[in-house]
């Protein structure tokens, strides 16, 4: 028989954890196994790290919510000491075994576990967005390259000043607003990403991880 994730443990709470108990408790995990933050990890660590990673976005998956959290309760109330788990991959199969078309929501109706970067980056977005933003101005740059040209063209090298600047500024509206913080945050290289995870964690955690 396959253990029973124990979502309160995982998180590192008590049952009668309160909401921003549970959203506290995630932001610190989360940071802690994410695997981005493994830069030069082997791949049987940096696998070992997405599996806890995932764990703990299923546990702020089912405790954050109210309905699920009490489904939940009602399931590990009827589950031993020893029949529970931290172990992450026990998370896969109770997702599967007892959510599955069980109407526990819309997710868990199709078997789906949630995704463990969308959770992330919706947590994270106030924090994460300044930190997106100072590395991804492609735009930014594109944009002051194209208006100093037409500037140049217009006005000599006054007109480039001023094109390049209104460029810039145009180009930082589409960097911030273009997209998702997830989308950028996808796209960042893997140092890039580390540097970000390692700044939010001094915000978070008061020390760099």
């Amino acid at each position: 028989m396959s253990q029973f994730p124990d979502y309160y443990a995982i998180l590192g709470i008590t049952q009668n954890a309160s909401q921003d108990d549970i959203r506290t408790a995630y932001k610190k995990e989360s940071l802690r196994t994410h695997p981005d933050r493994l830069v030069n990890a082997s791949p049987a660590e940096k696998k070992r790290a997405t599996e806890r990673f995932q764990a703990v976005a299923d546990a702020y998956y089912m405790l954050s919510d109210p309905k699920r959290r009490k489904e939940y309760d009602s399931l590990h109330a009827s589950k031993t000491y020893n029949e529970r788990t931290t172990d992450s991959k026990s998370s896969y199969s109770f997702f599967s075994q007892f959510f599955g078309g069980s109407g526990a929501g819309t997710q868990a109706e199709t078997n789906q576990q949630p995704d463990a970067e969308g959770v992330f980056t919706d947590v994270f977005e106030e924090l994460l967005r300044p930190e997106v933003e100072r590395r991804f101005p492609w735009w930014g740059y594109f944009g002051a390259a194209c208006g100093g040209g037409i500037g140049f063209i217009v006005a000599n090298v006054p007109g480039a000043m001023l094109g390049a600047f209104a460029g810039n500024r145009l180009g930082s509206i589409r960097d911030a607003k273009g997209k998702s913080v997830a989308a950028v945050f996808n796209e960042l290289g893997g140092s890039q990403k580390a540097d970000i995870l390692r700044a939010l964690a001094m915000k978070v955690l008061g020390s760099a991880l």
